[in-house]
């Protein structure tokens, strides 16, 4: 792969700013984004007032604790426009969540929003090892959804040509990139293993083609199937992390010259690591509940976010901000089974490890009686065709899974592409047990 680390003088000042010069942006930003929110957003007003904060209150950053959080629920009950800060014909665009689990929660943006998404998108692509003038096929979503749209104004704003593909249309995909030789592809990074089995299946080698760099996000993934990627497409395989409630792609990203962990631009969004159950703030470091206070945002600040992502903070290394670990899993994702917590990605890396399978799975889970069970169902490898092999691959992975994350699953090793394959975020779980 090709050594793809940023010149210094190429960065922005902030991105290599001390701590110091951080953290006095940050309370001077922090002090208008509260008075903002205080003033325009009746809903903020009425919860800081029912905590007994005010936003002359923060003096410091560790104040910040004394203000109340913000739920998804709380975009949910002001939908669609209750929590906006500006009229809303000062509102350039707006972006929603499908609204699968109820009303879709809404968000906003002022020209100046996207200004700032743009750059911040920008600043995410040149961490991965994008240029200006290079070639962006992007393959995430566009519409209501933020990632295809953040992708595109990002890369535009970087300098980029950008291919506005969107997602679905495999064999088009494959096609394109064959075609347009792009540098840069931005994408989920399960429906990059579905373009993946599209190029095996044509016999074309994915060593061959012209990527550089994929910049994935909008789903959890393991460093187990960074490596997959990687040396599949011998190309760079970098993390990106946002969320709409927040701004959307952007909020924070991997450098390609360390991977080690996504620096959050602090600039503009303040982040916190809370317990999840009692919301207590815990130090860097430690594992916990993703928090974020928006420093920027003019059409919808969010104050003390609650994410629900699972990570923690780290101090910086390639740039001065701070670093998130890639995200474990969500708290609202987590399965409990028998007692224990668990994600789908500690399944996804223990189905990594193993040779003779494929990084294709689905988690059923069902109750037989008064005992949850989960059984896995995983695709093999396109040349393993023994059932004896078959069948010594779903024993090992029942091993590694019980040795490990320390529950008993039953294995069921399918046909290649007999999962069906998401153009988005990847289905993983299905949940049959009765709701009590």
């Amino acid at each position: 792969m090709l050594d793809l680390t940023p010149d210094p003088s190429t960065l922005d000042p902030i991105e290599i700013a001390s701590r110091d010069e951080i953290a006095a942006l940050q309370v001077e930003r922090l002090k208008w984004s509260l008075a903002h929110a205080y003033a325009n957003v009746p809903h903020y007003r009425a919860r800081f007032e029912a905590a007994g904060v005010h936003p002359d209150d923060l003096t410091s950053l560790d104040d910040l604790a004394r203000f109340p959080f913000t739920r998804k629920s709380d975009l949910r009950d002001n939908y669609p426009f209750g929590l906006f800060a500006v009229p809303r014909e000062k509102v350039a665009r707006i972006h929603a969540s499908s609204g699968t689990t109820g009303r879709p929660t809404v968000v906003g943006y002022t020209k100046a929003d996207i200004a700032n998404w743009a750059s911040v998108m920008a600043r995410s692509i040149r961490a991965s090892g994008g240029r200006p003038g290079d070639m962006a096929h992007i393959a995430y979503g566009y519409g209501l959804f933020t990632g295809g749209l953040g992708a595109h104004y990002g890369a535009e704003a970087l300098g980029c040509t950008v291919v506005p593909v969107s997602g679905g249309m495999t064999d088009r995909q494959v096609q394109l990139i064959q075609d347009f030789r792009p540098d840069i592809i931005m994408v989920t990074p399960s429906y990059m293993l579905a373009i993946l089995d599209h190029f095996r299946g044509s016999g074309i080698d994915p060593r061959e083609t012209s990527l550089k760099v994929g910049i994935f996000g909008a789903e959890p993934w393991t460093n187990a199937m960074r490596r997959e990627i990687e040396a599949a497409f011998d190309m760079h395989a970098v993390d990106i992390y946002g969320l709409s409630e927040v701004m959307g792609p952007g909020v924070a990203n991997e450098c390609v010259e360390t991977k080690d962990g996504l620096h959050i631009w602090e600039d503009h969004f303040y982040p916190e690591i809370v317990d999840p159950v009692t919301g207590t703030p815990l130090p860097d470091g430690e594992l916990g509940e993703l928090v974020f206070t928006s420093l920027t945002k003019e059409a919808f600040p969010v104050v003390r976010y609650r994410t629900g992502d699972l990570t923690r903070l780290m101090p910086g290394t390639a740039r001065s901000m701070r670093r998130m670990e890639k995200v474990t899993g969500r708290s609202d994702d987590m399965i409990i089974l028998r007692g224990v917590n668990v994600f789908p990605t500690q399944i996804e890396e223990q189905i990594l490890r193993l040779e003779a399978l494929a990084p294709h799975y689905l988690i059923e889970l069902h109750r037989e009686g008064r005992l949850d069970t989960m059984t896995v169902h995983v695709e093999c490898r396109a040349d393993l065709f023994d059932a004896g092999a078959r069948e010594a691959a779903a024993h090992r992975l029942c091993a590694a899974v019980k040795n490990t994350v320390g529950i008993s699953i039953v294995t069921r090793v399918v046909d290649p592409g007999a999962i069906e394959r998401s153009v988005g975020k990847a289905k993983r779980v299905i949940d049959h047990r009765p709701r009590d």
